[in-house]
C-alpha cells in the first residue's frame, strides 16, 4: 500500500507523473484509484461510474491501455434473428451493437427481420488482406526506379526476411510501387490470419526494410508512408482493398418490402441513386452509402476491435436493382480490419460479445466478417426503406428523443 493523499500530492507538484504510479505499487485497482483522484481533484468531477468496472485492468494495462482511470460503459443491444448463408457464417445470428444512438439498433433489427423473412442473405469475403506502406528517400529519380526494380527482382527474399518475424503473417505482393519524385511509395501486402494484423505486418516490414537498405543504401523515411492506407478514407483503399473486402446481397420479395419497409421497391431504387450515388460522387464522397459506419462503429465498439479503422469501414457501394418488383439489394464494403484474437479482443465484455455470435478465438475471423457485412446490409436496408417511406424522421423523434 502507498499513502494515497502523499502521491496526490506529489502529482500536484510536478514531482510524479502519472504514469510512474504503476511502479509505486503492485496494486494495479489502487494504481488506477489514485490516478482517478487525482484527476477528480484537478477537474472538480466525481468520476463515480468510471470507477465501477469489472474488466481486468492488470491484464488490460499490459496490452490494452496506459495510465488507466477507469472504464467506460456502452449501452448494448441485440438486433437479429439476421439469418445469412455464408462460406463461413450460416445459419441465424443475433448481433450485439454498443451504441448511445437511438433508434439504430431497432433500425438494423427491422432489416434483420426483413432478410430473414426473405430468405436470408448471401455473404461473401472476396478478399483478404493487410497491408503496410512505407516512404523511402533515394538520391535520385534513377536511383529510385533502381530500388524498384530491385525490389520487384528480389521479392522472395524480402518475402523471407518479413515472415522469418511471425508464424502467421504471409507478405503475399509488394505493390502498387509509386515513383514520385525521387521518392519511394512500395505497398507491403500480407495475409494475417485472424490477427487483424497491424502489429505483425508493422514488424514484418520492419525487418524486410532493413534487408533493402542493406542491399541497395535506401533511406527509409519513415515506416508508415500513408500509402497504406491506415486508419484515414483512402481511394486507394476503395479500389484494392484492405482487411476483409465483404459483399452481402439479399433479394426481398416485393410484399416483404411493402409490409415490414412500407414503402416499394421502385421508391427505394430512387433513393439510393439519389443519394448514394449521386449524392455522393457531387459531394466528392467516397462512401456511396448511407451509413456503413453506425453498423461498423457499433460492432467494433462491442467487439473490442480497433475503433479508428471504423472511418475504413465507411467506405463502400449500395447498389439496389428491381428485379421484377422484388427488391435486389446489396453493400460492399472494400476495408474492413477486424479481428477474433488479440488487441481489444482480449478485454472482457468484447470477448462476450464475439462470444454471443461463437466467434471468438483462433480460426472464427471469416465467419465474424461474413456476420459484419450481413448487420451492414441489414442496417442499410432499413435506412433506405425508412427514407423512401418518409418515416426517418418520425423514428428518431420517437426513438432518439424518447
Amino acid at each position: 500500500m502507498v499513502e494515497k493523499e502523499e502521491v496526490i500530492n506529489k502529482l500536484l507538484n510536478g514531482e510524479l507523473k502519472l504514469h510512474q504510479i504503476d511502479k509505486l505499487t503492485s496494486n494495479t485497482r489502487e494504481a488506477v484509484d489514485i490516478r482517478r483522484s487525482f484527476m477528480e481533484k484537478i477537474s472538480k468531477a466525481h468520476l463515480e461510474h468510471l470507477a465501477n468496472y469489472s474488466l481486468n485492468l492488470e491484464e488490460a494495462l499490459k496490452r490494452n491501455i496506459e495510465n488507466p482511470i477507469g472504464t467506460i460503459q456502452i449501452p448494448v443491444g441485440i438486433a437479429g434473428p439476421l439469418k445469412l448463408d455464408g462460406e463461413h457464417a450460416q445459419g441465424d445470428f443475433y448481433v450485439p451493437l454498443a451504441t448511445s444512438e437511438g433508434a439504430l439498433v431497432a433500425s438494423i433489427n427491422r432489416g434483420c427481420s426483413a432478410i430473414t423473412e426473405a430468405g436470408g442473405a448471401t455473404v461473401r469475403i472476396a478478399d483478404d488482406k493487410m497491408t503496410r506502406g512505407p516512404v523511402i528517400k533515394a538520391k535520385s529519380v534513377d536511383d529510385a526506379l533502381k530500388i524498384k526494380n530491385w525490389i520487384i527482382k528480389n521479392f522472395k527474399e524480402l518475402k523471407n526476411a518479413a515472415e522469418v518475424t511471425t508464424r502467421h503473417g504471409k507478405l503475399l505482393e509488394i505493390n502498387p510501387i509509386v515513383v514520385v519524385g525521387r521518392y519511394l511509395y512500395p505497398r507491403f501486402v500480407y495475409k494475417t490470419g485472424d490477427s487483424m494484423g497491424m502489429n505483425m505486418v508493422t514488424i514484418a516490414t520492419d525487418n524486410a526494410l532493413n534487408l533493402l537498405t542493406h542491399k541497395t543504401g535506401a533511406h527509409v523515411i519513415a515506416l508508415s508512408g500513408n500509402m497504406c492506407v491506415d486508419k484515414k478514407p483512402s481511394a486507394l483503399n476503395l479500389i484494392e482493398g484492405r482487411g476483409k473486402t465483404l459483399v452481402a446481397e439479399v433479394v426481398i420479395p416485393k410484399e416483404i418490402v411493402e409490409k415490414k419497409l412500407k414503402t416499394t421497391t421502385e421508391a427505394i431504387l430512387e433513393v439510393n441513386i439519389s443519394k448514394n450515388l449521386i449524392g455522393s460522387a457531387i459531394s466528392g464522397s467516397m462512401g456511396f452509402n448511407a451509413q456503413y459506419a453506425n453498423m461498423i462503429g457499433a460492432l467494433f465498439l462491442a467487439t473490442g476491435q480497433d475503433e479508428a479503422h471504423i472511418v475504413e469501414g465507411s467506405l463502400g457501394i449500395t447498389t439496389v436493382e428491381n428485379i421484377d418488383g422484388n427488391l435486389y439489394f446489396s453493400v460492399t464494403l472494400p476495408d474492413v480490419p477486424l479481428a477474433t484474437i488479440g488487441g481489444g479482443t482480449r478485454l472482457e465484455t468484447a470477448r462476450e460479445c464475439l462470444e454471443i455470435m461463437g466467434v471468438y478465438g483462433s480460426g472464427k475471423v471469416g465467419k465474424f466478417a461474413e456476420i459484419v457485412a450481413g448487420t451492414v446490409l441489414a442496417g442499410e436496408l432499413s435506412l433506405l426503406g425508412a427514407l423512401a417511406a418518409g418515416h426517418l424522421a418520425r423514428a428518431h423523434k420517437e426513438l432518439g428523443r424518447g
